[in-house]
């Protein structure tokens, strides 16, 4: 008989298959890559390691074979499988799934070969400028440097809670400089690709070439070498990269630091796997014995408790970096302004008269509108009709700008357009209603109407925006953030790209124009989220001097807390108040949550199956599982969604309710009245 592996393919159909190893090949090492065939295909694997023959097996007639063996060295380590498992089993996923996730996409190609002699040479960087020294640490620095290194004596996660400004980045420098003088390796996360290109230009100065950028915008070419350099040499090197970089190869005793800890862009919502890069961080961690560092201004619930609990480290940075103040927040009370009839536009009259004060005195202003588009709809004023998106069950948003042209940060083609923000089906803006030929109204307010009041108010003005859409091209964010911060641009208009993490010398005014909007989240989370994104929108504000610096919040109800604790940088109000409403009500941190999405074409076949889930789970798990829930959302790309979650108690063990949960879902998923259904679980949903 001949010997036999299992093989990791990029697949969301099951864990492993297993195929035959022919005399004319040697035995694979776990983690090579290896060419097999798939009914009538061949697909590029990963070699989970020998097969453990069992009953079930196929006979050995109807066995395939490996056909080609594409590497002499594996393109994965032992911990990197471990963790892969690990990522598989926790998110409830085929480890199919996390292969994708964490390969880059060159991996996948037979022709690429991992060999140094065989490949040309692909620059990880073009930076060539000489390297200089980081700035000395002030008192406070150097005394939470001292506390982070005590406190991974006796834990692997520390949490730095350092205020907007603080310096936790010089902190991070020279925690990053001793690692690699130690000879490790140290991974730098952070939350959105925007945030590499400053941070990216500050760490070259200091580590030169020894700085890698890892995230989707970077060629498939150099995240493919970047990968090779890593699998193949231990050499110190800082990477730093978005979400999916969690999962390079890494040397023993690494430090990875999550900037930016709180931020929900850690959170791989679609496809599968369902993961968070905090979590995975400090699991990789503990696989190769190093060290993780949470930093943030305004840390999530649940990492607070968890190290208000003893189970992280805990170091606080309380004040700005050289003594700072912190800018002074005025709220702006749109029902008065609006009753006053003291409005333009989406503008309050004293918003209107700080800009212009602001830009007398050379200064620059960020305003904050977490929407993008033009409005969120359009309705006739005589019927009420909506358009709305034809395979999803929201109404369309409509955008008035194209790109953005070569010389020029504003947009260079205007036309009318109604776009599905979940599945990007467009729709022209129709002149009258379809319904009765009534007129068409717009409602509401994204960046790009913001752009056009901006410029009918302060036409003397340089104006910018950063969304989605002003940021598609691959050099976008570089440009408007360059921009801007070399004082070309007077006006930034943004989502929260802008809100964190970004180092701007000129700003003194941060505007929030609808802060209501931020409140209303359907989530147990939304207080806790508002509070995050007002902070550090709020920080972007007087980072250089003390002369003034201002953020103007535009309300409908200034008398709501969330307003009063940011008015107060009061993070520790915040905390208080949610953590108590999260034990009240059986929230984490004193649950974990498994949400299970259920689609299916057919809403009749999709709400049976979701009442016969709901039933056998009730049976197993009682008040711990959910009625049927129908999302706010209650259809995507012409698939019905339902929703069922479960509270699991945090002294109770999830894995042993994953084991019971499983069963369940597989006998709903095999019943042919069900058929084209798909369970999707999240666990720990955000």
């Amino acid at each position: 008989m001949l010997p036999r592996v299992d093989v990791i393919l990029p697949l969301a159909i099951r864990d492993t298959y297993t195929y035959r190893v022919p005399s004319s090949l040697p035995i694979p090492a776990p983690g090579t890559r290896v060419v097999v065939p798939l009914a009538t295909r061949q697909l590029v694997g990963i070699v989970r390691g020998e097969h453990v023959i069992t009953d079930d097996d196929l006979p050995e007639e109807k066995m395939r074979d490996i056909i080609l063996i594409l590497d002499a060295e594996p393109v994965l380590r032992e911990e990197q499988l471990q963790l892969w498992q690990w990522t598989a089993d926790y998110y409830m996923c085929p480890i199919g799934d996390v292969m994708a996730a964490a390969l880059p996409n060159k991996a996948n190609d037979r022709q690429y070969v991992l060999a140094e002699s065989t490949r040309r040479r692909v620059k990880l960087s073009e930076y060539t400028g000489e390297t200089v020294p980081p700035h000395p640490l002030d008192d406070q620095q150097q005394e939470a440097m001292r506390s982070i290194k005590e406190g991974w004596q006796s834990h692997d996660v520390v949490l730095l809670h350092g205020v907007t400004s603080s310096g936790k980045t010089e902190v991070y420098i020279h925690l990053i400089l001793e690692a690699l003088r130690e000879g490790r390796q140290v991974l730098y996360l952070v939350p959105e690709i925007a945030l590499t290109t400053q941070l990216t230009d500050r760490l070259q100065r200091v580590f030169g070439a020894q700085l890698s950028v890892y995230h989707s915008r970077v060629t498939d070419a150099q995240r493919m070498e970047l990968y090779r350099r890593l699998i193949l040499s231990r050499e110190p090197r800082l990477i730093v990269g978005a979400r999916s970089a969690v999962f390079l190869p890494l040397s023993d005793k690494a430090l990875i630091i999550v900037d930016e800890e709180h931020e929900p862009s850690y959170k791989q919502q679609d496809p599968a796997p369902r993961y968070h890069a905090r979590s995975i961080a400090i699991v990789r961690a503990r696989l190769l014995k190093g060290k993780v560092l949470l930093g943030t201004a305004t840390p999530s619930v649940e990492t607070y408790y968890n190290a208000l609990s003893g189970k992280y480290g805990l170091v606080r940075m309380t004040r700005r970096y050289q003594g700072l103040q912190l800018p002074r927040i005025t709220l702006i009370d749109l029902r008065e302004q609006y009753h006053r009839k003291e409005m333009y536009d989406h503008f309050s009259d004293p918003l209107v008269l700080r800009i212009r004060e602001e830009l007398a005195r050379g200064k620059q202003i960020i305003l904050f509108q977490n929407r993008r588009g033009y409005a969120p709809y359009v309705q006739c004023t005589d019927c009420g009709y909506v358009p709305k998106c034809p395979d999803c069950d929201v109404s369309l948003t409509l955008h008035t700008k194209n790109a953005l042209s070569t010389n020029d940060y504003r947009p260079s083609t205007i036309h009318h357009r109604l776009t599905c923000h979940y599945c990007g089906s467009e729709q022209s803006l129709p002149d009258i209603c379809p319904q009765c030929g009534g007129k068409m109204r717009v409602h509401g307010f994204g960046t790009e109407r913001i752009e056009d009041e901006v410029a009918a108010l302060f036409p003397e003005a340089r104006v910018a925006r950063m969304d989605l859409d002003t940021t598609r091209r691959k050099d976008d964010y570089r440009a408007i953030i360059s921009a801007f911060a070399a004082g070309e641009v007077d006006i930034l208009i943004g989502t929260q790209m802008v809100s964190k993490g970004l180092h701007f010398d000129n700003v003194s005014l941060v505007a929030v124009l609808n802060a209501d909007a931020l409140l209303s989240q359907p989530s147990f989370r939304s207080y806790e989220r508002a509070f995050h994104m007002l902070e550090q929108v709020s920080g972007r504000a007087g980072r250089t001097e003390n002369t003034g610096s201002e953020v103007i919040i535009q309300t409908f109800d200034p008398l709501h807390p969330v307003f009063d604790w940011v008015m107060r940088h009061d993070y520790n109000a915040m905390y208080d108040e949610q953590i108590n409403e999260r034990e009240l009500f059986a929230y984490p941190p004193f649950t974990r949550l498994i949400t299970l999405t259920l689609r299916h074409r057919h809403a009749d076949r999709l709400e049976a199956a979701a009442l016969a889930l709901a039933q056998r789970l009730k049976a197993v798990f009682g008040k711990r599982c959910s009625d049927v829930i129908v999302p706010g959302v209650a259809r995507i790309q012409q698939l019905h969604l339902r929703q069922l979650q479960l509270r699991i108690e945090s002294s109770a063990s999830i894995t042993r309710a994953k084991v019971l949960l499983r069963p369940h879902i597989e006998t709903i998923l095999a019943d042919p009245a069900y058929r084209g259904l798909e369970i999707l679980p999240d666990v720990d949903p955000q």
